[in-house]
């Protein structure tokens, strides 16, 4: 006689068994095929193809031949290539720590009970949808035309000039035009983690006399924290890879103060004949950035568990 527990096993058995021998339904192959193939068509293969090449001398077009690691060698002792990674980064630090420091201001502002909040929210999110060329077309004139009239009437000598012109402040230039438009987006992610937060926790702490400041540094600060770890990770990325503004601003210059490496990966490897020596600082700089991501992730993951 058969016991309940061992008819138990046996049908958890035969369920195993048969779940084992479902086969795969059609809907969950016919999306996940699709987005495979053009996954692997669209992204694998182009980079797979391209680190191939950045073990050759191939220059984009004709012959080419095996050359080892030669061109990886030949990135750390090339002056314009520590340069460029020195203007990239500076600029993404800057840059990140101003677009976070607005962006939670905006949001701030834009969370309280404003007569027209509606209106605000759009307008300062306006930056976003605007293309980042025309922007940077429009910045330039500015800082070519409209800054030294302003400059000279106010005495004010480095503004006499243009910003552009000058290789000591033309990085500014495009700090001020990637961190106006970049703002938007960020104030957007703060606003809604502000709106995660209960009212009842401000009203508590206001009942036990907490003042503002301590409620932004001991309550809203730290219940964001998942949300600026998602700001710090996109801004900082976004930032590593500026290169739409300095195409407008400055073509890189003046002479190469304000290359950054995607500018210079572009330039260099798709019109001065270094494909496959840019296509390895590609590599490279793409192994940077993930490794900075990955460790910004787990930081902000850590600061959560506190």
């Amino acid at each position: 006689m058969s016991t309940p527990t061992s008819t138990l096993e046996r049908t958890t058995d035969t369920d195993q068994v048969r779940h084992r021998r479902d086969p795969i339904e059609k809907t969950y192959l016919a999306m996940l095929i699709p987005a495979f193939v053009l996954f692997t068509a669209l992204l694998m293969v182009p980079f797979l193809t391209g680190l191939f090449y950045t073990f050759t001398n191939f220059k984009g077009y004709g012959e080419w031949r095996w050359i080892g690691l030669s061109n990886y060698t030949s990135l750390l002792k090339d002056n314009v290539i520590w340069q460029s990674y020195a203007f990239t980064f500076t600029y993404a630090l800057v840059a990140t720590v101003l677009i976070n420091v607005i962006a939670l201001a905006l949001a701030l502002f834009l969370n309280e009970k404003i007569k027209g909040q509606t209106f605000w929210r759009g307008l300062f999110f306006l930056p976003n949808i605007l293309p980042v060329l025309i922007v940077s077309y429009i910045f330039g004139y500015l800082f070519t035309n409209n800054l030294p009239e302003l400059g000279e009437k106010l005495g004010i000598e480095v503004l006499s000039t243009s910003l552009l012109a000058n290789e000591k402040y033309a990085w500014l230039a495009i700090v001020l035009v990637g961190v106006w438009q970049a703002v938007a987006y960020n104030t957007i992610i703060y606003l809604s983690g502000l709106q995660t937060i209960d009212d009842s926790v401000y009203e508590a702490s206001a009942i036990d006399g907490a003042s503002s400041w301590n409620r932004l540094l001991h309550i809203t600060l730290p219940l964001i924290i998942p949300f600026m770890g998602i700001n710090m990770v996109l801004s900082f990325k976004g930032s590593l890879g500026v290169f739409d503004q300095i195409v407008a601003l400055t073509g890189g210059g003046p002479g190469t103060s304000t290359q950054s490496i995607s500018f210079l990966i572009f330039k260099n490897g798709f019109q001065g004949g270094e494909y496959a020596y840019q296509t390895a600082n590609g590599i490279i700089y793409f192994l940077i950035v993930v490794l900075i991501s990955v460790a910004q992730l787990r930081f902000f993951q850590s600061q959560e568990r506190l």
